[in-house]
């Protein structure tokens, strides 16, 4: 049965996945894939970015031979939540404590894009610069 991985903007279903317990692991070709990190001789990289496996905790983050890597384990290492709906076997990796601490200390809203009453879709970016007055409202 395939799992279900979303990690920021890519949504892969993975034949070869692993979930146990907490953990996923995937074959280094799938983590490529479904999310763009890599496994390197400097760590786990994304780009140019890469974050260093942890001295003496390998086997939490790779198991047979490498051929495996545990995407919850560089989650926690990175301070990501991970949503896991067991029924449906979906994984959903949010964003990075880091990155979210600096998107709120930026004091910046993230940018939307909803209809107005005429069906003209309107995005907040288009507002840049400008007072925007925002209302919401929900019914529960």
């Amino acid at each position: 049965m395939a799992v279900t991985v979303i990690y920021g903007d890519r949504e892969s279903e993975l034949v070869g996945a692993a979930a146990e317990g907490d953990d996923l692991w995937l074959p280094l070709d799938d983590l490529r894939r479904s999310t763009g990190w890599e496994v390197r001789p400097e760590g786990a990289c994304l780009d140019d970015v890469c974050v260093p496996i942890p001295t003496g905790r390998e086997g939490e983050f790779l198991r047979d031979g490498g051929s495996h890597f545990n995407l919850t384990a560089l989650a926690r290492l990175l301070g990501q939540p991970v949503l896991h709906d067991e029924p449906h076997d979906v994984w959903l990796f949010g964003q990075a404590a880091a990155a979210r601490r600096g998107r709120l200390l930026s004091l910046e809203a993230p940018d939307f894009t909803l209809p107005d009453l005429e069906g003209r879709p309107n995005s907040l970016s288009d507002y840049r610069g400008k007072k925007v007055f925002l209302v919401s409202w929900a019914s529960w």
